[in-house]
């Protein structure tokens, strides 16, 4: 493929060979096409329920109950029992019918006890529930 110019045999060819590199830009291209659709592609197809705590009204103080790691519950930073949390939802409930409340959890709390505290709250009535979490970073 080199052309020899009108000189003698003793010269160097001084061309780039360019072969060697497309070959090698063309399958590093075909890798990362077989390769972005596997990566792009979500492990689980799920549609994401839209987050409450946007509706939320700022002036309406929310009640705000904690889950710790060990099963204790707290309203408004004071601990207390599940049948104390019963009580505490219907006097918030009693003084405004629009209450909400904002439910945080520890990771190693079970779903069982979460259940129990959203189903004490919304038996005594208040509507809104929502789930504090913390944003992956």
């Amino acid at each position: 493929m080199a052309s020899n110019a009108g000189g003698g045999d003793n010269e160097t060819i001084a061309e780039i060979n360019i072969v060697p590199l497309v070959d090698i830009v063309l399958v590093v291209l075909i890798i990362f096409m077989v390769a972005a659709p596997l990566v792009m592609q979500p492990k689980i197809d799920i549609t994401l329920p839209k987050s409450s705590s946007t509706d939320i009204d700022k002036s309406k103080k929310p009640m705000k109950i904690t889950i710790g790691g060990k099963g204790e519950i707290f309203v408004n930073n004071k601990e207390i029992s599940l049948d104390d949390l019963r009580s505490e939802s219907l006097a918030e409930f009693q003084k405004n019918p629009e209450v909400s409340a904002i439910l945080v959890a520890d990771k190693a709390v079970t779903l069982e006890m979460v259940t129990d505290v959203i189903d004490t709250v919304k038996s005594q009535g208040l509507k809104k529930v929502a789930f504090s979490i913390q944003k992956r970073q």
